[in-house]
């Protein structure tokens, strides 16, 4: 089985690390979510994986073959995709548009629609006008058209209510199942681990619990709290 690894990762911002030491799996068709309180280097450590920013120490590998010196731009070509922070569309242009920046022929933005039906009915709308969760939709959507292997998703929930959130993680889910490894930041935590096979905590820029399955940590609400303190 395909799968993305990283050992030993440190990524430093300004005068320190803001995470250390990340050991961690992310094998195709599986979600592996990355949880833990604000500022314990989540984020940071997505845009090492996809090239955004360098890390300071440590291995990336796919399958064996390091991409740490990469471009992000190679990195993409590799099949890392990187949905950031904020729903990064483009307001000007419709769905189709959109959408057609990664799927490039209309063969490919059909089978992308397949996956999104609530899409297609909007398909010639221009962005600005879906709602939030529409718009995160369409930023998925597009992700998706770039068949990527591995895809990392940092707080896509970021300003949606949990019910409108609640309707793209299905959509995660087949993506996941469809062969895509999915690393997945989420400041709703037991949302995030009802979704995923496998989990790891961060706190205070340290790994505070290990890759383990999410099942185990999510019915076990007092680890899940002493991860989240980094105790």
């Amino acid at each position: 089985m395909s799968a993305l690894h990283l050992s030993g990762v440190t990524v430093s911002r300004g005068a320190g690390p803001v995470i250390s030491g990340v050991d961690l799996e992310l094998r195709a068709g599986e979600i592996l979510a990355l949880v833990g309180p604000n500022g314990a280097g989540k984020t940071s450590l997505l845009e090492a994986v996809s090239g955004v920013i360098e890390h300071s120490a440590g291995e990336l590998s796919i399958d064996g073959e390091s991409f740490a010196k990469r471009s992000r731009v190679q990195r993409s070509r590799a099949g890392i995709a990187h949905i950031e922070q904020g729903r990064a569309i483009f307001p000007s242009l419709t769905v189709r548009e959109n959408i057609m920046l990664t799927a490039k022929t209309e063969a490919a933005l059909q089978e992308v629609l397949a996956s999104f039906p609530e899409l297609e009915k909007r398909i010639d709308a221009p962005s600005v006008l879906l709602s939030g969760g529409e718009q995160q939709m369409v930023v998925l959507a597009r992700a998706f058209a770039s068949k990527p292997r591995f895809l990392l998703i940092d707080e896509m929930s970021l300003g949606l209510a949990p019910v409108v959130f609640m309707r793209l993680l299905p959509i995660i889910q087949q993506i996941a199942t469809s062969g895509v490894g999915v690393l997945l930041v989420e400041q709703f935590t037991h949302l995030a681990l009802g979704i995923a096979d496998e989990a790891m905590v961060v706190a205070s820029g340290h790994v505070s619990h290990p890759q383990g399955a999410a099942q185990a940590l999510s019915a076990d609400p007092d680890r899940l709290k002493r991860a989240y303190l980094g105790g």
